[in-house]
């Protein structure tokens, strides 16, 4: 079991508001690569946030995008599509989607369409 699966969504989403909106990303954006990478909607996401869920509940909870299989890079110096871990590799999409509306990529694009 990884770091990654105890560590709260609730800990990390702050920093990833942060990260975005310092790039001049919006929480609204934030939360529409969420929806869409994990088919929870934003009450859904809410309530995690406010229970504290772990990574691991999260994403127990969602229904992975059939289209998150398109996203490839590398985070943390690994390549996300070669991750042998299926927790880590949902978070390190994640982080990914983060990245790429971080970096300016448009969101038809972060979001695969």
């Amino acid at each position: 079991m990884s770091r990654l699966s105890e560590m709260s969504v609730a800990r990390v989403y702050p920093l990833y508001v942060q990260k975005l909106e310092r790039k001049g990303r919006s929480q609204a954006e934030l939360d529409e690569v969420i929806t869409w990478l994990t088919g929870l909607d934003r009450a859904q996401v809410q309530a995690h946030l406010d229970a504290g869920s772990s990574f691991e509940e999260f994403f127990a909870a969602s229904t992975l995008n059939p289209n998150a299989s398109a996203i490839t890079g590398v985070i943390c110096g690994i390549r996300v599509e070669d991750m042998t871990d299926p927790l880590d590799q949902k978070v390190r999409y994640l982080d990914k989607l983060v990245d790429e509306l971080a970096k300016g990529k448009a969101m038809e694009k972060v979001l695969r369409s």
